[in-house]
């Protein structure tokens, strides 16, 4: 995956998780899941979190190779295992993917006080393009559902966005019942 002129988000993380990348405890660890060419994987390591990048494009893993803080592995997310099986992270990133089972691994991937930050395409993206397959689409209300038992949610939006692109998007913070936020 070689970026292109027009993909200007390579080095532009998500204003959703730099708004909420202070939660994660710092020094912690975090699982950057299917991520590109890697701008939140930098993003964080950036600010010293030790992140494990994976994603099943060997091209864009190799972007990240050497960089400080970063563990980047090539990984059919899809139609292999799941690659953490015994790892727990402070936090989970996963930022335009939507592969519906492997939402209970990410849960289950997030250590008990841990932040899962998750923005993706949804319903109704449709009328601005791809994707618009229902598969890859969430919808309303899922990201809600899916942590409901199990997460404390700090934010959660339902958005039409106009950056980098129009597009139907769901955002979700939300934090394991250890965290010091979970209480509010």
């Amino acid at each position: 995956m070689t970026p292109s002129a027009h993909d200007h988000r390579l080095d532009t993380p998500s204003a959703w998780i730099v708004r909420f990348a202070p939660l994660v405890r710092q020094g912690g660890t975090v699982l950057d899941l299917a991520c590109g060419c890697g701008r939140h994987a930098r993003y964080l390591a950036g600010r010293g979190l030790r992140v494990t990048a994976v994603d099943h494009d060997p091209e864009a893993i190799a972007s990240l190779q050497g960089i400080p803080n970063v563990t980047a592995m090539v990984a059919d997310l899809e139609h292999g295992p799941w690659p953490c099986s015994d790892n727990r992270f402070d936090a989970v990133v996963v930022t335009n993917y939507l592969w519906r089972p492997l939402l209970p691994h990410i849960l289950d991937a997030l250590d008990p006080g841990g932040v899962l930050l998750y923005e993706t395409f949804a319903a109704g993206n449709q009328r601005f393009g791809k994707p618009a397959n229902p598969d890859f689409l969430l919808r309303p209300g899922e990201l809600l559902e899916v942590v409901r038992d199990r997460l404390a949610v700090i934010a959660f939006e339902d958005v039409c966005v106009q950056d980098p692109r129009p597009a139907m998007v769901q955002r979700l913070c939300a934090v394991g019942r250890l965290h010091p936020l979970s209480a509010r």
